[in-house]
């Protein structure tokens, strides 16, 4: 029992610092200042973020489950590779986030999000949950 508990508040320890580094290098990505956009209500920008946080905790309960299922892994085996693949769910949020605005020509992510534009958030929120259901299928 004792065990297990300090694996949770390892791991969870290790999710939510992952969690906030996703969020500031998204953030940093986005030409958008995400604390002062959520300040003044743009929930364009408040959906992108809540797509960042639960996008990267599901590829980090993947990966927990996947270290867990494994049990040969230890805990520090364990925390290295779900923090590999946090980073890795990092980068693939931002190469999905910037393909599909290549791709479509019709609107500006950059610019729409700017603009308030909630439908754009929500189309963000998408993409990013779209990549963790990908990244955490490799993972398990």
């Amino acid at each position: 029992m004792l065990t297990i508990a300090i694996e949770t508040l390892v791991y969870l320890g290790v999710g939510l610092v992952m969690m906030m580094l996703g969020y500031f290098i998204i953030d940093l990505l986005i030409p958008v200042d995400f604390p002062q956009e959520i300040n003044d209500g743009n929930k364009a920008v408040g959906w992108v973020s809540a797509g960042i946080y639960a996008a990267l905790g599901f590829v980090i309960r993947a990966a927990i489950i996947s270290n867990t299922i494994a049990e040969e892994a230890g805990i520090l085996e364990g925390t290295i590779e779900t923090v590999i693949f946090a980073l890795i769910g990092i980068v693939a949020m931002a190469l999905g986030y910037f393909l599909v605005d290549i791709i479509n020509r019709k609107f500006n992510f950059n610019e729409a999000l700017k603009a308030k534009n909630e439908a754009a958030g929500i189309m963000v929120f998408g993409i990013f949950i779209g990549v963790a259901f990908i990244v955490s299928g490799v993972i398990q």
